[in-house]
Parts: structure tokens; C-alpha cells; sequence
């Protein structure tokens, strides 16, 4: 998956792993730019009586680096209303307010810059999970309540959504198996349709909606493509107290806050780090990641394909140079003069970062799930819309269809344009903030 449960030690800690990181212009609302990061993976709807949420433990950050360097900041508290019920609610949850709502969760936000801290907001709430018709009758009102507006202007939610993203997940750790193509495998069976693994499944989103003039040093609108400073790059993490003592009922914990999960692009410490290097990765903060590049420029995938695919990837297979396709993709952006009209380049240094070029308005009529593969310059790499098939995208990359962008004497195989999964994001999706759709409810999924 994209970052679920991709390292050993993060999987032990679902309220902390990160497993998606989105950032777009917002199509909606195109002056503004929109962050979200998604924890908790493979939240299970029917799951009560102790349902997710996120950790009063744990320091969530958006961080957005370079000219402007600023970071989101979100810490969050539990009340337990009434301690003599084992129940998450006493009856029907109808307001944020219901006192049957026996276990709330509220929230703050801060706006943190090298010479300032900004409170934009405490004592948010969060809305309660999805439980059921008889518990939660009416979750969309629910939720749209529970998007607040900030002393800046900018909108936030933090809550239970539909997991967004989209892969099938039982098939690719199946020796690499696709679907659509497993009459080409080295074990081949019949070709198929593609098996959406979370379809089903909620995650826990942290989504922030902000002028673009809060996300850029001085306050820079961005208009122009070409220009370095319409760039941004961001990630998301989570962090935890550096020593944790268990005692008694409730621990006790202290010292500074140490990260022990990140996640910029999607599917990097997934299926890029070696296995060892995991846990590693994830404590590491980007503007070191030249350690990892040997990996991005020669990667273990690339050379799996055509012994997974016998004879499917030979030009793939025979190609012996680094990629330097996938170190402007992953780890530096997009320079200018390599695609027309587009560029998200931050500089050498390798990190893994989402670049965004605010100056690209969004795609409103026709985005292309396959983003900028797809023609569609709004789209992933150029940060990541919640419908961007990301799956789809890096296995082509990685399968060489963008090799000729720098190195034009590489003719892909005829396979590398064909390749996916075979899903889709299907009916998650909805067309305003904060974009990921309704979660399921427990009564509801058999």
C-alpha cells in the first residue's frame, strides 16, 4: 500500500503510521492549497466497542520546507464523559455536542516558523466515528460540522474518511502479480480484473485547506510556472516523546519529540528501502536522503519485471544506467526544459518531498487519474490529488516510460505504458474539501 504499514516497527503502531500524504491546488477554491495526511491503516468499520482514533501521544506535522519553511502543527486530547459506561455512545450521536457521545476528541492547530508560533485554533472538534443508521443517522451533517474554520481564514478537518487510496494489494505481494496481466507471469494463471484491497476500509485524515500565500516566503502569490518560488515542498510526520515510562494506568512520557514516521511520495519506503533500512528511513528527515538514492537510481523493482514477466521487460531488464528519470521524480523535482510548460524542481539536494507548483491551476473538466503521465500537469508528481493513481504511475515509471525524458536514445518495452493493477478509486472521492468521501459505517459493511 502506499505507506501502510511499510516499516516493521511503524505497523506496531497504526496511530502513528502515515499512509498517505496528499497536496493540491484546491479545485474548488484555487487560490488555496490543500494538505492532507492519512493514519491508522486498515481501520476496520465494525470497530467498537474501542473504535480508532488518534493519538493523544503523538505530534502530527504538515511541514513544508524550503524559502518558507513552515510547519502545521496538531495535537489532540480525549474527554470520557462518562466513566461508569463501557459504551462509545449512550444513544443517538445527532450534533458534536450530543451527550450520548460518551468518548470526544478534540484538537489544536499551530502555525510554527522559525521566529513564531501562531495558535490557529484549540478545542476543535472531531466527529465520532461512523458506527451505524441507529448511532450516527445522519454522518454526513456529522461530519460537515466538524470542519472549522481557523483564526486565519483557513479550513480544517480532522476525522474519520473512506481510505482513499487504491491498489490491489493482495496480487502485487504475490511474487508480483497484476491481474490484468497474470498470463504473462512466471507463474502464470488466467488474466482477471484487478481486486480493490480497501475498497471497505477508513483511515483517520488530518486535512488542512490554506491560502497559498501562507505556504511561500513573504507572502508570494504564485502566478508564474517558471518561477523557482511557485514551488513548495512538503511531507508529513508523526513524532513521539523520547522516553516513555509504563506507569501504572496511564504512561508517563518526556524529553524532546522524535520522529518515527514520514512520508512524502507514496510508495518509497514501500517498495524502494530494503527491507533493513526501513525503520531507518522513517527517522530520518528528508534533506538526508542522499543515503537512500542508490536504491531510487537502481531500483530492485526494475530488475524483478522481467523475471516476474519472462521476455515482457527486456529493454527494462538490459538498461544499466541510474535513473536519473526517478531521482527528478522522487528526490530533486522536475527541472524546466524537461516537460513543456511545467517544472517543480526545489534543487539538488535528494528528499523525499511532495513538489507542488502552485503557479498550475487545477484541472477542473477532465483530470487524468494517470496525472502528468496522463498530460494532466495538476496531477502526481506534481504533488498528489486524492484520485491520482499513484500505483499505476510509479510502476510505469519504474517500468521505464519515463526513461527518454532524459535519456532519449531508451525505447521503453510496449508493456511499460500498459501496466497497472487494473483498479480505481471508484465513488470515494468528493468534489470538496475535504475530499476524501464518507467512511463506512460498521453496520453496513457484512
Amino acid at each position: 500500500m502506499s505507506s501502510h504499514r511499510e516499516a516493521p516497527s511503524i505497523s506496531k503502531d497504526p496511530v502513528a503510521d502515515n499512509t498517505d500524504t496528499y497536496a493540491f491546488v484546491s479545485p474548488d477554491n484555487p487560490d488555496t492549497v490543500t494538505l492532507i495526511m492519512n493514519y491508522i491503516p486498515g481501520e476496520s468499520p465494525a470497530g467498537g466497542p474501542n473504535f480508532y482514533e488518534f493519538g493523544e501521544d503523538v505530534l502530527y506535522e504538515f511541514v513544508i520546507v524550503g524559502d518558507a519553511d513552515v510547519v502545521y502543527q496538531f495535537r489532540f486530547q480525549t474527554q470520557i464523559k462518562n466513566p461508569n459506561t463501557f459504551l462509545y455512545n449512550t444513544g443517538q450521536i445527532t450534533s458534536l455536542t450530543s451527550a450520548s457521545w460518551n468518548r470526544v476528541q478534540t484538537y489544536s492547530v499551530a502555525r510554527v516558523t522559525s521566529h513564531h508560533t501562531e495558535i490557529l485554533g484549540s478545542d476543535l472538534l472531531c466527529p465520532p466515528v461512523n458506527i451505524g443508521p441507529r448511532s450516527t443517522p445522519n454522518y454526513a451533517a456529522l461530519a460537515s460540522a466538524a470542519v472549522h474554520t481557523l483564526s486565519d481564514g483557513s479550513k480544517v478537518f480532522a476525522g474519520q474518511r473512506q481510505d482513499g487510496f487504491f491498489v490491489d494489494l493482495g496480487s502485487i505481494f504475490d511474487l508480483g502479480d497484476l491481474r490484468p496481466f497474470e498470463n504473462l507471469h512466471l507463474i502464470p494463471t488466467p488474466a482477471t480484473t484487478g481486486h480493490e484491497s480497501l475498497a471497505n476500509l477508513n483511515i483517520h485524515t488530518i486535512a488542512l485547506q490554506v491560502p497559498k500565500t501562507r505556504v511561500t516566503k513573504n507572502n508570494f502569490n504564485p502566478t508564474t510556472v517558471t518561477d523557482p518560488r511557485s514551488v513548495i515542498g512538503m511531507y508529513a510526520r508523526a513524532s513521539r516523546r523520547k522516553a516513555r515510562i509504563h506507569s501504572g494506568p496511564k504512561d508517563v512520557e518526556s524529553g524532546p519529540w522524535v520522529q518515527v514516521s514520514r512520508l512524502g511520495n507514496p510508495l518509497i519506503n514501500e517498495v524502494i528501502t530494503p527491507m533493513a533500512q526501513k525503520d531507518f528511513w522513517n527517522s530520518v528527515q528528508p534533506h538526508l536522503d542522499s543515503q537512500f538514492l542508490k536504491q531510487v537510481l537502481h531500483p530492485e523493482l526494475a530488475g524483478l519485471l522481467n523475471v516476474l514477466y519472462p521476455g515482457v521487460f527486456p529493454n527494462i531488464a538490459a538498461y544499466s544506467k541510474p535513473r536519473a528519470d526517478l531521482k527528478a521524480i522522487l528526490m530533486t523535482g522536475i527541472p524546466s526544459g524537461i516537460i513543456t510548460g511545467f517544472q517543480n524542481y526545489t534543487g539538488p539536494v535528494a528528499a523525499d518531498l511532495l513538489r507542488l507548483n502552485l503557479a498550475i491551476p487545477p484541472t477542473t473538466s477532465t483530470p487524468s487519474p494517470l496525472g502528468i503521465l496522463g498530460g494532466d500537469l495538476a496531477g502526481f508528481p506534481n504533488g498528489r490529488r486524492v484520485f491520482d493513481d499513484a500505483v499505476t504511475i510509479e510502476l510505469r515509471a519504474i517500468a521505464g516510460v519515463t526513461i527518454p525524458l532524459v535519456d532519449p536514445s531508451f525505447i521503453p518495452d510496449a508493456a511499460a505504458a500498459l501496466v497497472t493493477d487494473g483498479v480505481s478509486l471508484g465513488d470515494r472521492y468528493i468534489s470538496e474539501f475535504p475530499y476524501l468521501g464518507t467512511p463506512q459505517s460498521g453496520f453496513d459493511i457484512p
